[in-house]
């Protein structure tokens, strides 16, 4: 049995970690969020000890080591621009890290984390699930063991609604998520590298607070992207189904559909990590550098 703490336990994806850690058959020593709102640790693991002070965590981490209890792994679950600090710490102190998506926004960021685990001799790994997907490690052993020189004309689109809310929350603040392309497109972004290829050219036609499009051209494909927070960009097929999200990824005019089995990925990508078989932190640079590009070119068109 592993010992884990998770850092960010009240935000939305938090619970999917706390579910990873119980089904795989280990233990949360503790938590920390600066709100309260945690009671969904009551599902998981009620005996977990609960802090909202950072200070008072990282007391009590350190008390538990002191008593011959030792953390095996980290949890960031925290603000997109508190990763890299969150990370820092569960290395120093020596634990493994786990960390959501987007694991940094910034390519040196990886740089610098590279170097603590060499001094520090533990790892971080990040939550890459799409490429645990059966329909898309299908689709990528198709696209590698088809003509090599084939380049496939991809559309993808993905429109997640949000509320008032998003703009007040760090979500909306493009400093600290990163803007849409990082905070809701790094996952389909690292999803197509993985399959088709490095970035030849990176082009942001549009960029809002609540939308974003591109085009990308990669080794082995064009891509055409849209991302939207917006619920007036839904189809109005969604619209009438009453639904918030959609999601449409298209290739060669086929469409592919992939909208299931996402439920268990991140038990999946937890049962990987403790086997030695996770993604490490040098998985995620391509997607990084292709966020951080999208973003600096957004910065250039406002």
């Amino acid at each position: 049995m592993k010992n884990f703490v998770l850092i960010g336990a009240g935000g939305y994806i938090a619970p999917r970690h706390m579910k990873a850690v119980k089904d795989t058959g280990n233990k949360l020593l503790a938590a920390v969020d600066r709100h309260d709102s945690v009671g969904i640790l009551d599902s998981y693991f009620p005996e977990a000890d609960f802090f909202t002070e950072f200070e008072r965590f990282d007391r009590h981490v350190e008390k538990l080591k002191r008593q011959g209890v030792h953390t095996d792994y980290v949890a960031v679950c925290s603000p997109n621009y508190l990763h890299d600090a969150h990370i820092r710490f569960g290395l120093r102190i020596g634990a493994d890290v786990i960390c959501e998506k987007p694991v940094v926004l910034n390519p040196w960021n990886i740089d610098a984390l590279m170097e603590i685990e060499k001094e520090t001799g533990r790892h971080v790994y990040t939550i890459l699930q799409l490429r645990l997907h059966p329909a898309i490690i299908a689709l990528r052993e198709k696209i590698k063991s088809g003509p090599a020189d084939k380049i496939y004309d991809i559309k993808l689109r993905y429109i997640t609604s949000r509320g008032h809310w998003y703009h007040t929350s760090w979500k909306g603040d493009m400093q600290k998520s990163g803007g849409i392309a990082t905070n809701i497109g790094v996952h389909f972004f690292d999803m197509l590298l993985w399959i088709f290829g490095d970035v030849k050219e990176n082009t942001v036609h549009q960029h809002t607070t609540d939308t974003a499009a591109g085009s990308l051209k990669l080794e082995n494909a064009n891509v055409e992207w849209f991302l939207s927070i917006d619920a007036d960009t839904l189809p109005e097929e969604a619209r009438k189904e009453g639904k918030r999200t959609f999601r449409t990824l298209t290739i060669d005019g086929d469409a592919f559909e992939f909208s299931e089995g996402f439920t268990e990925l991140h038990t999946r990508s937890y049962e990987e990590i403790i086997a030695g078989r996770g993604f490490p932190i040098s998985e995620t640079r391509k997607a990084i550098e292709l966020v951080s590009g999208i973003r600096k070119s957004m910065g250039k068109n406002e």
